[in-house]
C-alpha cells in the first residue's frame, strides 16, 4: 500500500496575520533568516483586529510611534490614526519584508498536539472549503490576540427582539448602514463608544451615549509635536526610537501615577473635562467613575472630539441603566424612553484564549485556564510554545515586539546548545496565582476562568512595565529556574 504523504514541516508556525503575527514573521525574517516558517490566518486578509473592525471612526487609543513596529518606525506627525491607516501600515510592512508570501489565508487552527518522542507539534487547521490541513512545526507561536472575532458581547436586554429599528454591534458593522440624519443611541461607555459617538455625530441627527456608569476620558492631541523636529534632526530609525521611548515612558508614568494617586489623577481628568464641556454640564454625573483611573482602561478622546460633539449639541450623555427595548427605541431604568432609528450595542467583547484551539501534550489534553504564564509569553507544561499578549496600560506592539525578539533569542539559544525542547515548569512553591489580565473591565471579568493565570513573582508575573520587560526579554538570561531544556 502506498504510504500517506507526510505533513509539511516548518521550523516555526505562526498563528494569526494581524499586528502581532506579521511582526513576529518580520522578526524571524530579520533575526533568524535560516528558520523556515509559515503564517496561518483564519480570515482572508492581513490586519487582524484592524481589518475586522470597520465601524465609523475606528482607531487605536495608542499612538502609532508605540503601536508601530520598532524595526519600521512610524514617521508621520499624526500619531493617533484611523483603523484604515493602521491596516495599511501592517500590510505594507508584510510586503516590505516579504512575509505576505508566507501567509496562508482561510486556515483556522483548531488543534495542536505535541509529541516529545518526535520533538514537534502536529497542527490541524480547518480551511474555508471544509477540508482540514495538517502541518508539523518545531515551535508554535500563537499571535491570535485574546478575543472572539465571530461574535461580540451583547447583553440579553429585555424586549430586544421587539425593536423595529436597526440594531448593530460595532464588531460587525454593516457596510450598507447609512446613519445620515438618523437618531442614534450608543449603549456603552468604553473605548468603542467614546470613538463612535463623535464619529457618528458628524452626520447623524443626534447621538445619545447611554452609559450604566461613566469612564475616565483623557483628551490628547492626535499629532505628536516632537515628530517633525526630530525627523529633521535625527536619522529615521533614531527619531522613531526616541519617539517610541518618550511615549512609552509617558504612558507608564501616567499608569504609575494613576495607581499611586488615583484621587489626584481622577480629579485632574474631571477638571480637564469640565473645561471642554458646556457651562453647567453635570460632569460629576457623567464623567466621574466610581473606580480609579486604570482600574479599567483609560479612554482617549483625540483632540477632545467627544467633548466637542457634546459642546456643539450633536451628542449627549445619559447615565442610567437600560431597562429594555421598545419597538421604537430604548427604555431606561428611570422610565424614560429614547427613540432611536439605530441602536449600537458597544457593550464589549468576548475573550477567547489562543484563538480557541485545543492543545495536547503527549496525549494529555491541556486546559489553558490551568496553566500559568511564564514571562507573560509561554505556558507552564507546554513545550516549544509562545503566545503574544500585549499591554493593557500601553501599546500592544511594545510587548509584541519584545515577545518576538525573545522567541528569536530562544530559538538561537536552543540551536547553539543542541536543545530540542523548552518547557516552563512551575515550582511547587510558586505562590498565589492571580488573573493574567489585571483589569476590572466587564469583558475581562466575564472570561477570567478561560484564561491562563500569573504568579506572584518573576518569571511568572506578567509585567505591565515596558522598561522592566526590555531588561527581562531583550537582555535577561534565557535559562532560569522557571524553564527546563532537553536535548534529543
Amino acid at each position: 500500500m502506498p504510504q500517506a504523504a507526510q505533513p509539511e514541516h516548518v521550523d516555526v508556525l505562526i498563528v494569526g496575520a494581524g499586528l502581532s503575527g506579521v511582526g513576529a514573521a518580520c522578526h524571524l525574517r530579520r533575526s533568524a533568516p535560516g528558520k523556515s516558517f509559515a503564517v496561518l490566518e483564519g480570515r482572508d486578509a492581513i490586519g487582524g483586529t484592524w481589518d475586522l473592525f470597520r465601524y465609523p471612526g475606528v482607531r487605536s487609543d495608542s499612538d502609532m510611534h508605540t503601536l508601530g513596529y520598532s524595526f519600521r518606525p512610524w514617521t508621520q506627525e499624526r500619531a493617533i490614526v484611523d483603523g484604515a491607516s493602521i491596516r495599511a501600515y501592517i500590510q505594507e510592512t508584510a510586503r516590505a519584508y516579504g512575509v505576505d508570501r508566507a501567509i496562508r489565508f482561510g486556515h483556522r487552527v483548531t488543534r495542536a498536539e505535541w509529541s516529545s518522542a518526535e520533538g514537534r507539534w502536529t497542527v490541524a487547521a480547518s480551511r474555508t472549503d471544509g477540508t482540514v490541513t495538517r502541518l508539523t512545526c518545531t515551535f508554535l507561536f500563537v499571535c491570535a490576540g485574546y478575543y472572539r472575532y465571530d461574535k461580540g458581547y451583547t447583553p440579553d436586554f429585555p424586549g430586544i427582539g421587539e425593536y423595529g429599528g436597526r440594531l448593530v454591534h460595532p464588531q460587525h458593522w454593516p457596510a450598507d448602514l447609512d446613519h445620515t440624519g438618523k437618531r442614534i443611541v450608543v449603549i456603552g461607555s468604553g473605548a468603542t463608544a467614546v470613538t463612535l459617538v463623535p464619529a457618528l455625530a458628524g452626520t447623524a441627527e443626534h447621538v445619545t451615549m447611554v452609559q450604566r456608569s461613566p469612564s475616565h476620558v483623557l483628551a490628547l492631541p492626535s499629532n505628536d509635536m516632537l515628530a517633525r523636529p526630530l525627523a529633521r534632526l535625527l536619522p529615521r530609525r533614531t527619531a522613531g526610537s526616541a519617539l517610541r521611548w518618550k511615549n512609552a515612558l509617558l504612558a507608564l508614568a501616567n499608569f504609575q501615577l494613576s495607581r499611586r494617586a488615583p484621587r489626584f489623577v481622577a480629579g485632574a481628568l474631571r477638571r480637564a473635562a469640565r473645561r471642554q464641556l458646556p457651562s453647567g454640564f453635570d460632569v460629576d454625573t457623567h464623567f466621574r467613575p466610581e473606580y480609579g483611573p486604570w482600574d479599567q482602561r483609560l479612554c482617549i478622546a483625540p483632540d477632545g472630539d467627544l467633548f466637542t460633539a457634546i459642546r456643539r449639541r450633536r451628542a449627549s450623555v445619559v447615565t442610567d441603566t437600560v431597562a429594555g427595548f421598545t419597538p421604537t427605541g430604548v427604555r431606561l431604568g428611570s422610565g424614560e424612553e429614547l427613540e432611536a432609528d439605530v441602536v449600537v450595542t458597544a457593550t464589549g467583547l468576548n475573550l477567547l484564549a489562543i484563538g480557541g484551539m485545543e492543545l495536547a501534550v503527549d496525549g494529555e489534553e491541556i486546559e489553558v485556564a490551568d496553566t500559568v504564564a511564564y514571562k507573560g509569553m509561554m505556558l507552564s507544561g507546554v513545550p516549544n510554545f509562545a503566545l503574544t499578549i500585549g499591554y493593557t496600560n500601553a501599546s500592544w506592539t511594545l510587548k509584541a515586539d519584545l515577545v518576538a525578539t525573545y522567541v528569536c533569542r530562544l530559538l538561537a539559544h536552543m540551536d547553539r546548545h543542541g536543545y530540542r525542547s523548552c518547557t516552563p515548569r512551575l515550582p511547587d512553591d510558586g505562590g498565589e496565582l492571580r488573573p493574567l489580565i489585571d483589569l476590572a473591565a466587564g469583558y475581562v471579568l466575564r472570561s477570567l476562568d478561560a484564561l491562563p493565570k500569573q504568579g506572584a513573582t518573576a518569571p511568572w508575573r506578567l509585567n505591565q512595565n515596558y522598561p522592566r520587560d526590555v531588561r527581562l526579554l531583550r537582555h535577561g538570561p534565557v535559562e532560569d529556574r522557571g524553564v527546563r531544556f532537553e536535548r534529543a
